[in-house]
């Protein structure tokens, strides 16, 4: 049975940081990344890191330069280091895992399984 379960979320101050974790088990995945949802909001994109001969990874405009997602494939675990937070930046943050090796990351259908999610709240 596959899973992914998420850990790490919390509350912290503007400017704080935090890291999250999502353990994978059943399988490996060739893509693994980030979605959050804010309340009242659609689910999008954070960022994902894509294993193979040349590992990439990709964020969402608005984290990059702040956040790196990062990989232990020993572990088969994807991390999300979530530096100088904002208040925007509140949201359930899901884990999501793919078994393509290419596609459109931004979107939700790519991805074969998510994790249950981990509130990450900043205040002002």
């Amino acid at each position: 049975q596959v899973q992914l379960v998420e850990s790490g979320g919390g509350l912290v101050q503007a400017g704080g940081s935090l890291r999250l974790s999502c353990a994978a088990s059943g399988r490996t995945f060739s893509g693994m990344g980030w979605f959050r949802q804010a309340p009242g909001k659609e689910r999008e994109f954070v960022g994902i890191s894509w294993n193979g001969g040349r590992s990439r990874t990709y964020y969402a405009d608005s984290v990059k330069g702040r956040f790196a997602i990062s990989r232990d494939n020993a572990k088969n675990t994807v991390y999300l280091q979530m530096n100088s937070l904002k208040p925007e930046d509140t949201a359930v943050y899901y884990c999501a895992a793919t078994l393509a090796y290419g596609g459109n990351y931004y979107r939700l259908g790519l991805y074969d399984y998510w994790g249950q999610g981990t509130q990450v709240t900043v205040s002002s």
